[in-house]
């Protein structure tokens, strides 16, 4: 089914200022979200990808160009062939994605091609097609705010330091280049430990 094309407006506005414009999302924003997806074949793939994006922190190209092959559940990893600036990664799986990966992969069943999350006639996604779903998603789970895929993107990050991840393991999770980016990209994020700091001060 095809999707609504971008308006003029919005599209005038640079990619990158439109990732930074988005409002934060918190857990139980993504939950709603995911919660919304139909319970139908194409809402479990929605589902699973939107894990994947949130529990695994892959781009929509990636998630898009991702294969049946790059995935091992019995070593809960996958593989990134192709990130950006063509790099090669590997993320891993906790427990609970693996296992709702497990379930998407005998829903989806015997759909032609190789990709891991195809359209119903086994065609690539087209990434407009990820741009509207989220948007659609938040009005149906109630979630008052501007949200992007980009912003699973972001959640990965913020928890992934919450829960003791060191730098260098975050950008190596996040396919980026360096650390310097890794930090810029923690900092607009608002998962500085100085925002964390502040957060955690008292009056007495």
């Amino acid at each position: 089914m095809s999707e609504p094309q971008i308006s003029p407006a919005v599209a005038a506005i640079p990619s990158r200022r439109r990732h930074l414009d988005a409002d934060f999302l918190t857990r139980a924003d993504i939950i709603a979200l995911l919660d919304a997806c139909p319970p139908s074949w194409v809402g479990a793939r929605n589902r699973a990808l939107l894990l994947l994006a949130w529990r695994c922190g892959l781009r929509c190209s990636e998630l898009i160009d991702l294969q049946v092959k790059d995935i091992d559940l019995d070593e809960r990893a996958l593989i990134v062939q192709h990130g950006k600036n063509d790099r090669r990664r590997a993320v891993g799986l906790d427990a609970e994605t693996a296992l709702e990966l497990g379930t998407w992969l005998t829903t989806r069943g015997n759909v032609s091609g190789d990709r891991l999350f195809p359209t119903r006639r086994g065609d690539r996604l087209d990434s407009s097609y990820l741009r509207h779903l989220l948007p659609r998603l938040a009005r149906a789970a109630g979630v008052q705010k501007r949200v992007h895929m980009h912003g699973l993107r972001h959640r990965f990050a913020i928890e992934l330091e919450q829960e003791g991840a060191t730098l260098s393991a975050i950008r190596d999770l996040l396919g980026h280049s360096s650390i310097a980016t890794t930090d810029t990209y923690l900092r607009r994020a608002g998962a500085s430990r100085a925002v964390a700091f502040a957060r955690a001060r008292r009056w007495s």
